[in-house]
């Protein structure tokens, strides 16, 4: 994903501070190319900027045209937001199956629009087929609108982990690797003859099922087994010292 070649456009925005929001939305996700349907005179700069914080220049560099076919003509696809379906908005892509469909694009120096519309009435269906094709964003049916910069976040969040694809979150560990902590445990039990030989099987099925069941990292892990191995460790020197005294 080339984040440079991601275009946000939005159409005839109520309410400045969205646009600012959004701006800041944007910047969190490393996209900056804006594209406004309206007129600049239109908007209070001054509320845009307070929302935008540090990402104004977004504003500031952004781009006005007089309809969605202008401002995404340049584009190689555009994709249009909308939260209702129906016979003429067609068949609409989830967030993440939209951004693997823009990376390819992207990635060959095409650019992609990102189309919202209205806070108060979204895209028409004839804005809609302005657009190439439609993005969703599943929301509660009691109470399905999105805030304006919030569903311009999420859309620039995919793209965003599109293009990182190599961040990794949590992995937990390995039976394997869980197997080296059970056996340091066990270990350092045995050493200051917390059971007997014959109880030690028990305990390490005990300890493999606990910590497989708690999803550790790899950090904790190494943890366990320092705390295991000084403490058995504390334990013969103590009794060491006990047999020197007596």
């Amino acid at each position: 994903m080339n984040l440079s070649n991601v275009v946000i456009v939005l159409d005839h925005p109520d309410e400045s501070r969205n646009i600012g929001a959004a701006c800041r939305a944007m910047a969190n996700n490393g996209i900056s190319l804006l594209r406004i349907v309206g007129k600049k005179e239109d908007y209070d700069i001054e509320h845009i900027h307070t929302l935008a914080i540090h990402a104004k220049d977004i504003f500031d560099n952004a781009h006005f045209f007089t309809s969605i076919t202008e401002a995404t003509k340049d584009c190689s696809m555009s994709a249009g937001t909308t939260r209702r379906r129906g016979k003429k908005r067609g068949i609409l892509l989830l967030p993440e199956e939209f951004a693997i469909q823009a990376d390819s694009i992207t990635q060959s120096s095409g650019k992609v629009a990102i189309v919202f519309g209205n806070e108060r009435t979204g895209l028409t269906d004839e804005q809609l087929d302005e657009c190439t094709l439609g993005v969703t964003i599943p929301s509660s049916d009691e109470f399905g609108s999105l805030n304006l910069s919030h569903a311009v976040q999420i859309l620039c969040y995919h793209l965003f982990r599109q293009n990182k694809g190599d961040i990794k979150g949590f992995t937990p560990l390995t039976l394997e690797r869980i197997d080296t902590t059970v056996q340091t445990i066990a270990n350092s039990l045995q050493k200051i003859g917390f059971f007997s030989l014959a109880g030690r099987t028990d305990m390490e099925e005990f300890w493999r099922n606990l910590l497989s069941r708690s999803s550790m990292t790899e950090s904790e892990a190494q943890y366990i087994e320092k705390i295991f191995t000084k403490a058995a460790g504390l334990a013969s020197k103590n009794t060491s010292g006990q047999g020197t005294f007596h």
